[in-house]
């Protein structure tokens, strides 16, 4: 089953490539990787997951931010290469995390994006990853995703 088809059953409908919020490219490619810009958990423009996980923002939430991060990717990813067929696997995956002080429950927050990727792609969704708490990020986001994918030619 296709990567479209998958995200089609999950009830998935990719949007529109979120447009950069500074001077930068949503995805560069660069042999046979694709390195995809930061995206925050918007949807159809709007913030939805702002605040401090640990304060404002549950781990569940934060889990569900995660996950909407990821289908901001697959969209400008599938923007940049046409489709979702050419990604061979998910390589690096990075989570930023907007929390509050002794917030130590970024790992959990980020399993939304990690096992939404395993699910999408199976194996070659697994990924080497990390995940850092900070200050403050953009417009107030819960978190920022940052991937690199390997993909065909």
């Amino acid at each position: 089953m296709s990567v479209q088809e998958k995200l089609e059953q999950m009830g998935v409908t990719l949007p529109d490539a979120p447009k950069p919020l500074g001077a930068y490219v949503p995805v560069k490619i660069a042999g046979r990787f694709a390195f995809c810009s930061g995206v925050l958990p918007m949807k159809d423009g709007e913030m939805k997951f702002a605040g401090k996980l640990g304060a404002d923002i549950s781990v569940d939430d934060g889990r569900e931010a995660a996950k909407l991060c990821v289908i901001n990717v697959l969209a400008n990813l599938k923007d940049a290469l046409g489709n979702l067929e050419r990604v061979v696997g998910v390589v690096r995956v990075e989570g930023y995390f907007n929390c509050a002080p002794g917030c130590t429950e970024l790992p959990q927050a980020l399993n939304g994006a990690s096992e939404l990727f395993a699910e999408l792609f199976g194996s070659a969704g697994v990924h080497s990853r990390m995940v850092v708490g900070v200050s403050e990020l953009p417009l107030n986001a819960v978190m920022e995703l940052v991937c690199v994918f390997e993909i065909s030619d």
